[in-house]
């Protein structure tokens, strides 16, 4: 089994529109989105969920008042004021710090574990599918990421699949390197700007710490030239292989719209350019 990676610097290079056509085209796979804040992978694959099961991470305390005194004590020692002047926790600024159960003199305080989101299995017509949402407001999410790759490494050893495609979140932050560990390969995708480069630069060190082999994409390479052939100069420097580079095609934000994967969706220019994308990482891997 091979875990590959589709990640970005920043949002809105195409990450997700290579990963879906990653999933068209890999046979013998199972997908995995793991941009549990902001996930969108499903937009393209049509999942129908087959199992729902909720993420519990972190805790928040809860006052039982029928013990409580109201002395106060928890309020004094609570250093980002989540329990008001009624001795009542406000849910969203509690850190689940746990003083305010240890102080308590009635031990009138409980730490209650979170409901912090949702992961799901699904089917889609590409094979499964393992995807998750965050709630708003929560933390953990790099805890969320690395509970649903396990899921789906599992699965794939189970059902003997020999790729695990992971769309990956924008950044460098938490999540990131929580889908980045232990992957076979990390295909970068930037766009030719400034700040594409920048945030290229960013993503690729990362990966390049944690000893990940990365491959670069650019996509809408023909936008910029000039910036395109700075980032494949950075790439070669690097020792990191430019395996693709995609032109501007509006038909591209066509299959977006549509919900479909681009290499199912586009003409022969931007369908060839990511089969070829699709063989180069196989090579890379296998």
């Amino acid at each position: 089994m091979k875990q590959i990676v589709v990640i970005s610097g920043k949002g809105g290079t195409g990450k997700t529109v290579v990963s879906g056509s990653l999933a068209a085209l890999a046979e013998n796979k199972i997908m995995v989105d793991c941009d549990v804040d902001a996930a969108n992978l499903h937009l393209l694959l049509g999942p129908k969920v087959k199992e729902r099961h909720e993420f519990r991470s972190g805790s928040t305390a809860v006052i039982d008042k029928s013990m409580c005194n109201k002395c106060g004590e928890c309020a004094r020692v609570c250093r980002f004021g989540a329990i008001n002047r009624d001795i009542e926790v406000e849910p969203f600024s509690c850190e689940g710090c746990g003083l305010c159960a240890l102080v308590c003199p009635k031990k009138a305080i409980k730490m209650e574990e979170n409901r912090a989101g949702e992961w799901f299995l699904s089917e889609t017509r590409y094979g499964l599918f393992v995807h998750a949402k965050l709630g708003i407001a929560e933390e953990n999410s790099g805890k969320l990421v690395s509970k649903i790759r396990k899921v789906a490494a599992d699965l794939a050893e189970k059902n003997r699949l020999q790729y695990v495609i992971i769309d990956g979140p924008p950044g460098i932050g938490c999540p990131v390197i929580a889908s980045l560990s232990g992957v076979d390969c990390a295909l970068v995708v930037t766009e030719p700007s400034l700040s594409g480069l920048h945030d290229a630069q960013r993503v690729i060190d990362t990966a390049l710490h944690f000893k990940v082999p990365s491959k670069l994409l650019i996509n809408k390479f023909d936008l910029n030239s000039d910036m395109s052939a700075r980032i494949e100069e950075y790439c070669k420097e690097k020792g990191v292989p430019v395996v693709g580079k995609i032109p501007f095609d509006k038909t591209v934000v066509e299959a977006v719209a549509g919900g479909k994967p681009a290499v199912e969706y586009c003409g022969n220019l931007i369908k060839g350019t990511l089969v070829k994308l699709w063989e180069e990482i196989k090579k890379g891997v296998n």
